[in-house]
């Protein structure tokens, strides 16, 4: 697969609704379980009076598109979060097939179909943090897979829930095998004000100067704001960037949402670039 058509595939998965994704793939749709959060105290001392013990509750059913690179494993791997338009079967399989053409394995979630939801872009989304937390227990419990070298990487509201993941403690959160969490985080135009001052996995963000969806000043609020505390994270704004830069079907540009969407060539090259290098340095064996 050539570099551009990686480009292409990979990032039809920013906003569904608003671009044509028509080129599917041959791959293999998987169902796995929402991460189920841990039973609190009040829940455990409830259940003891009644001499039962309580037990996390199975989140629902999602889906998702899973790819795999040739040869022999244990891969390391990416679970990649659509926007908030959601994910068709096209943009799901594109974008494992693109990570797996890096020569990593591929989960590319798909939060709203067995949720009945067509799209969140105006409206609160699903529980997407405890989906992400699912993949990676998925992923982690093949055989195929280095559960060590697992990424997050989300774009618009999946890289809002990127930077969630990596500034919580999943373990805390969530049923998770122990010590279960990602190797790194990577979000394209996130909302950064979801973030806190901790961060626990290195990070890249990557964001326009012209967004009018997604702020780099929250960005770049947080940056200043955890003054290099934690996990490395790297900022990288590129001048005259709108949201979804890296789609190159938005072509000069669509309103979508009462927001700007447009495409620039120079940003999405150099994007990609920082993304093939990004994985490259934190999944290394």
């Amino acid at each position: 697969m050539t570099r551009s058509r990686f480009v292409t595939l990979l990032f039809c998965l920013v906003l569904a609704a608003a671009v044509s994704c028509t080129q599917a793939l041959a791959g293999e749709f998987v169902t796995f379980n929402s991460a189920a959060y841990r039973v609190g105290l009040l829940q455990q001392r409830a259940a003891q009076a009644l001499g039962e013990t309580a037990l996390p509750t199975p989140g629902p059913a999602i889906r998702g598109y899973f790819a795999k690179p040739d040869g022999t494993g244990p891969f390391a791997a990416v679970v990649v979060l659509h926007g908030c338009g959601g994910g068709t079967d096209a943009s799901l399989s594109a974008a494992a097939q693109g990570i797996a053409s890096l020569g990593y394995a591929a989960l590319a979630v798909d939060s709203f179909t067995t949720r009945g939801i067509r799209e969140a872009c105006d409206r609160m989304p699903p529980d997407r943090l405890a989906d992400a937390a699912g993949a990676l227990a998925y992923l982690a419990q093949s055989s195929d897979i280095d559960p060590k070298r697992i990424a997050l990487l989300g774009f618009a509201q999946g890289g809002s829930v990127t930077l969630s993941a990596a500034s919580a403690q999943l373990g805390d959160l969530f049923a998770l095998p122990g010590g279960l969490h990602f190797k790194a985080a990577i979000a394209f135009y996130p909302d950064c004000h979801v973030l806190d001052d901790q961060f626990n996995e290195p990070g890249l963000i990557m964001i326009g100067d012209a967004d009018d969806w997604a702020s780099v000043k929250h960005c770049q609020y947080f940056m200043a704001r955890r003054a290099g505390r934690g996990a490395p994270v790297q900022l990288i704004v590129y001048p005259g960037a709108y949201h979804a830069f890296d789609v190159p079907a938005l072509g000069d540009g669509v309103m979508a949402y009462g927001h700007w969407l447009k495409y620039d060539a120079a940003a999405s090259a150099a994007s990609e670039r920082e993304l093939v290098d990004f994985l490259k340095e934190q999944l290394a064996p």
